[in-house]
C-alpha cells in the first residue's frame, strides 16, 4: 500500500506550535492549493491542514509565516475527534515527513510588497542582454541533425 501526499502552497495563516507533556514541538499548520480549473473565472483552492512534530515543526514555526509557500511531503492521515458539544467528528490532514521552502527570499519580498488580495505569482527578473551579443545566427543551418 502506498500513502503518499507532497503540495505546495501558501500558509493562510502563521503557524501553531504547542508542546506535548514530553515537550515534543507539535505545529498545526493550514494550507493554501490552488486548484489547476477556475470556478467562473475565478481561482479557486483548497486549505489542506498539515501537521509537524518534532524538529520540523520547530523549523516551521522559525522560518514560515502566513503567506509563506511551503512544500510539504507527507502522508495523509486521518482521526476521530469529539468537539466541544459531544458530536464525533474526523479530521483529514497531512502528516509531514518533510518540509521545504517553496520561494527564495527574494521572490517572498517581491510577492509581500506586490499582493493585491489575490495570488500572484513573482515573476523572475532576467538580465537579457542588448545590443551586440557574443552569439552569432549560423548562417549554414540546413535544419538536419548530424547524426
Amino acid at each position: 500500500m502506498l500513502n503518499k501526499a507532497i503540495i505546495m502552497g501558501r500558509l493562510v495563516r502563521d503557524p501553531e506550535l504547542r508542546r506535548t507533556a514530553s515537550n515534543l514541538g507539535v505545529c498545526s499548520i493550514t494550507v493554501a492549493v490552488d486548484r489547476d480549473r477556475k470556478t467562473e473565472g475565478q481561482p479557486t483552492a483548497d486549505f489542506i491542514d498539515v501537521v509537524t512534530f518534532g524538529k520540523t515543526a520547530e523549523f516551521v514555526s522559525q522560518w514560515f509565516t502566513k503567506g509563506s509557500m511551503i512544500v510539504v511531503d507527507g502522508r495523509i492521515q486521518s482521526r476521530n475527534w469529539e468537539d466541544k458539544n459531544g458530536n464525533k467528528r474526523v479530521s483529514v490532514e497531512i502528516v509531514a515527513d518533510q518540509v521545504h521552502f517553496g520561494e527564495s527570499k527574494k521572490s517572498k519580498e517581491s510577492y509581500n510588497t506586490n499582493q493585491t488580495g489575490s495570488y500572484q505569482a513573482a515573476a523572475p527578473n532576467y538580465d537579457l542582454p542588448t545590443g551586440d551579443s557574443d552569439f552569432t545566427e549560423l548562417s549554414d543551418d540546413d535544419g538536419e541533425v548530424p547524426f
